[in-house]
C-alpha cells in the first residue's frame, strides 16, 4: 500500500524555505521532491491558503515562507495539505450482521481512535521552529551549511 507523504514532503520544503534567502520556484521544489511542478503547486496551494507560504509570479518569483515558525505546528501543516486519514487500517463491513464481526470492528475502531488522538496531540506539540532548531543543530554538528544541508544543492 502506498503511503501519503505530503506532510513529510511539505515539512521538508518549508524548512528549506525557512533557511533560504530567495524564493523557490515550483520547478525547483519539484526537482527537490522528485515530482512534477503541477503536484507542487496543488499541494502548496493549501499552505498558501493557510497563510504559511506566499507566491509571486514572474522573474524572481516563486514560493517563500510567510509565517512565524514558532506558531505553526506539524498538525497545522497536516491539515493545510489535506489532512487525510492517519491510518489505513479498518474493517470491511461497517454494519455487520455477525456479532463476532461487530466485536472485532469495535475493538479496531477503539484502538485506531486512541492512536489517532495520540498522534494528533503529538503533531500539535511540535512547531516548525522546533524542527528548524533540530536542523540547525544537526548542521552545526556535521559542519554543514544550513542552506544546503549536504543532501541538496539549491
Amino acid at each position: 500500500m502506498r503511503t501519503d507523504s505530503r506532510l513529510s514532503r511539505m515539512l521538508h520544503v518549508l524548512l528549506h524555505m525557512a533557511r533560504h534567502d530567495a524564493p523557490f520556484t515550483s520547478d525547483q521544489i519539484a526537482q527537490m521532491l522528485g515530482t512534477n511542478a503541477v503536484v507542487v503547486r496543488r499541494t502548496m496551494a493549501g499552505l498558501r491558503d493557510a497563510g504559511y507560504v506566499r507566491s509571486a509570479r514572474g522573474h524572481g518569483g516563486g514560493w517563500v515562507i510567510a509565517c512565524d515558525l514558532g506558531k505553526v505546528t506539524l498538525l497545522d501543516v497536516h491539515r493545510a495539505v489535506g489532512g487525510v486519514r492517519l491510518f489505513a487500517l479498518g474493517h470491511e463491513n461497517a454494519n455487520p450482521d455477525c456479532g463476532v464481526e461487530r466485536v472485532v470492528n469495535a475493538a479496531i475502531d477503539d484502538a485506531l481512535k486512541q492512536a489517532e488522538a495520540l498522534l494528533l496531540a503529538r503533531l500539535a506539540e511540535v512547531s516548525l521552529a522546533d524542527l528548524a532548531a533540530e536542523f540547525d543543530a544537526l548542521c552545526e554538528a556535521g559542519g554543514w551549511q544550513r542552506k544546503t544541508a549536504r543532501a541538496h544543492r539549491h
